[in-house]
């Protein structure tokens, strides 16, 4: 292995690159983890990796969708009086048979009898009387219902063997509650991607300890444990290191064997010396560029035996907006997520900003129903606090110098 002397200066990339061409390259090289079958249980946020399909049809059987009497249409005009001869609680197997001016009572959910062709709601009725304890009750209809009224009638959702919930969909409670309810209780499933986090920097500190002048607290890893989980994967490892060659290849030689995807922070400017860039590059075949996009301009991406090594910036604000904008798509592909994108909205600009034209910006906002504007006063530095503001990224293209009040802009939604 080549080993990087301390002060060696690497080249600088021949060219900017654009944001799509640094996304394209990284996207190029997700291969999504291999499926395992789990059950309902454990599937809970993972990417379905094979559609499921009903097994029966959805309703099984025409159901009352109230509470009220099945009736026959021709019987139940308004102010009719019909004898009710059967209480159909939900679960019942019973179909009895209606005759001229009968009705049964049924629960939401019960099967309907077979003669039956619509459903009086209990409020459309004086809801039933006995005229003695021992006679048959009866039922007084005070609205006469339409044609099929309140009957679900069976395979009116899905019928069987229609697909029910579509290969690449997150399994959330939703999902899940509709594929028991088609007949599984297990489902294929993209496996979680395992992902290491270190964070460089000799200036960084533990947060809750006291920083000396020149430290400062590190929250980057904090930020990235986090938003790897959001994103569907799981934190296997976190160092935070000092900017020292060796103690990061013996972080890199801990976490590389066990980890789908490793991210980096810090130490990976262009065009200067950066611990990061001067171990990974030369050692595991990084790729370093400059890309066209404020923050966030610095990046490193390649594939060492199999690992995703994503090196971001170290400026708390710059590494976040990178991950959303390169390593969470990867994550999501790399589970198996049809959707591996952030929804975007256009929204209308509230007040005027300054932007620097040149590059795309990315600029966290705040979003007010269909209005934005960004989440601190001021231009340039953006402070990470302003993370806690926002709820959204807005997304300027690098030939707008100002955006000015009532513009439409294209947003992110976190």
């Amino acid at each position: 292995m080549t080993h990087v002397v301390l002060g060696t200066r690497l080249p600088a990339s021949a060219r900017m690159i654009t944001i799509d061409e640094h996304r394209l390259r990284i996207l190029d090289a997700v291969t999504p983890l291999p499926v395992e079958r789990i059950p309902l249980s454990a599937a809970l946020g993972r990417a379905l990796a094979a559609d499921v399909r009903s097994r029966w049809p959805l309703p099984l059987f025409d159901c009352s969708a109230m509470d009220g009497y099945a009736v026959r249409m021709a019987d139940a005009v308004a102010g009719a009086v019909l004898r009710v001869v059967a209480d159909l609680p939900a679960g019942s197997s019973e179909d009895p048979v209606l005759g001229p001016g009968e009705a049964a009572r049924v629960m939401t959910g019960a099967p309907v009898p077979t003669a039956a062709d619509a459903v009086v709601p209990l409020e459309h009725t004086d809801l039933g009387t006995a005229v003695r304890q021992d006679a048959p009750l009866r039922v007084t209809v005070l609205t006469a219902p339409e044609p099929g009224a309140h009957i679900r009638r069976a395979g009116e959702d899905r019928r069987a063997g229609e697909i029910v919930v579509p290969a690449g969909a997150e399994l959330r409670s939703w999902q899940l509650a509709a594929i028991a309810s088609c007949g599984h209780d297990e489902v294929l499933a993209g496996s979680v991607p395992r992902v290491a986090v270190i964070s460089t920097g000799s200036e960084l500190v533990p947060p809750a300890s006291t920083p000396r002048r020149g430290q400062i607290p590190e929250s980057n890893s904090v930020l990235l444990a986090a938003a790897i989980s959001a994103a569907g994967g799981a934190v296997a490892a976190v160092h935070s290191v000092p900017d020292d060659p060796d103690v990061l290849r013996g972080a890199l030689t801990d976490v590389l064997p066990a980890s789908d995807v490793v991210v980096l922070t810090g130490g990976a400017s262009v065009g200067s010396f950066d611990v990061v860039k001067a171990v990974l590059a030369p050692e595991y075949g990084i790729r370093f560029d400059s890309v066209s996009m404020q923050p966030g301009k610095p990046q490193g991406f390649g594939v060492h035996e199999g690992t995703l090594i994503f090196c971001l910036p170290g400026s708390p604000l710059g590494m976040a907006v990178s991950f959303e904008m390169f390593a969470r798509p990867a994550l999501r592909a790399l589970a198996g997520f049809r959707d591996i994108e952030r929804r975007r909205i256009t929204a209308t600009a509230k007040g005027s900003w300054r932007v620097r034209a040149g590059k795309m910006q990315v600029i966290p906002v705040v979003l007010d129903e269909d209005e934005v504007r960004p989440a601190t006063e001021g231009n340039g530095f953006h402070p990470i606090s302003s993370l806690a503001l926002a709820d959204a990224l807005a997304i300027i293209p690098a030939e707008v110098a100002a955006v000015a009040e009532g513009d439409r802009i294209s947003v992110m939604l976190l």
